[in-house]
């Protein structure tokens, strides 16, 4: 009986042997290295703003939409680019929480948080035309001309109709085959979507198509540890041109010029 058993065991053992040796090896993930971004200059913030969007007017290089949060406190603003001055604001409706914004030819599409809608404003005015209902959080939004990109707060990006705000698609967003969630304020350029991970120094660049991110920016340091005091997260990105772009953050005391990769 004993040979009999060790007969069997020797079996098995071969034949879980012969499985391991057939199996395919996992295939390796290449890790996306961290770069950090090269600063050029500053311009004084309001450290009022709660900062959720930011985006650069796209007929005008001196002036930046911003849009702010916190329930009662919201607002719509448009920034002087070089001074970092508010050249106009207009509130959000009741306790509306303001979040990302973009801007599609004449109007601005901006999100509320848990608000269950998406704001249109006319642009020449910010006026608000309507109130348009979306399901989930808003968190941050950009514009890739035939569709816009919306994050909230998961691991996927939402696409959106830019006439109807109607969803038409998402995707799920991966470093290093691994989920990417809290993707926060949003920048589309060039085909890529680039996005602050809320409660963290770190940008990532998202291939839109696939949901790869394809690289990872260390903003940590922007500011000064006598600029730290007071503030909250880095949230806020807008494209200047080329590989510059505009940071910032909530209640921070000045948005940084930079270079990214």
């Amino acid at each position: 009986m004993r040979r009999v058993l060790l007969g069997l065991v020797g079996a098995v053992t071969a034949a879980a042997a012969a499985c391991a040796a057939a199996a395919p090896a996992p295939e390796a993930v290449a890790e996306v290295p961290a770069v950090r971004p090269v600063v050029l200059g500053s311009v004084p913030h309001d450290t009022s703003a709660f900062s959720e969007g930011l985006e650069l007017s796209p007929d005008d290089p001196t002036l930046v939409y911003e849009s702010t949060g916190l329930a009662g406190r919201s607002q719509l603003r448009e920034i002087d680019a070089g001074t970092g001055a508010v050249r106009r604001a207009v509130p959000l409706p009741g306790d509306d929480f303001g979040e990302g914004l973009t801007v599609v030819g004449p109007t601005i599409w901006q999100l509320t948080w848990q608000d269950g809608v998406a704001l249109e404003w006319d642009r020449a005015t910010l006026t608000l035309r309507r109130q348009v209902p979306i399901r989930g959080e808003g968190w941050g939004l950009c514009s890739e001309g035939n569709r816009l990109v919306r994050s909230d707060g998961t691991d996927r990006l939402r696409f959106h109709d830019p006439a109807t705000f109607a969803e038409t698609g998402s995707v799920a967003v991966t470093l290093d085959g691994r989920p990417v969630t809290r993707i926060n304020e949003l920048e589309c350029v060039g085909g890529a979507v680039w996005a602050n991970v809320w409660q963290t120094d770190r940008l990532v660049r998202i291939d839109p198509a696939t949901g790869v991110v394809t690289a990872v920016v260390d903003a940590s340091g922007l500011l000064t540890a006598a600029q730290r005091p007071g503030t909250d997260v880095l949230n806020g990105i807008a494209h200047l041109t080329g590989n510059e772009f505009l940071l910032t953050g909530k209640f921070w005391p000045a948005s940084f010029r930079v270079q990214l990769p």
